[in-house]
């Protein structure tokens, strides 16, 4: 793995993992009445998108931090819906 891998490998967990604070908040308190789904829909069309950009590339950091994201994406919009009417 070169420099460049392990940089956007970095990068790409930064910015994949952001969605971790909201998701660890939204289990602590079970509310969710406040997030947008909206959001979490369009990031988790784009992480798609990345994913399968990276997949057409054969790109490993695209990949595997995209599948990381669709994941989270995933998990908090069960969340959202999960805890919609808790206030």
């Amino acid at each position: 793995m070169d420099v460049l891998e392990i940089l956007g490998l970095v990068a790409g967990i930064c910015t994949s993992t952001a969605s971790l604070p909201q998701i660890i908040s939204t289990i602590k308190t079970k509310k969710a009445a406040e997030v947008s789904p909206f959001m979490f829909i369009v990031l988790l069309a784009g992480n798609v998108l990345w994913t399968w950009y990276g997949l057409q590339k054969n790109d490993l950091p695209i990949i595997a931090t995209n599948v990381l994201a669709v994941i989270l994406d995933l998990v908090m919009l069960y969340l959202r819906f999960r805890y919609r009417k808790n206030k």
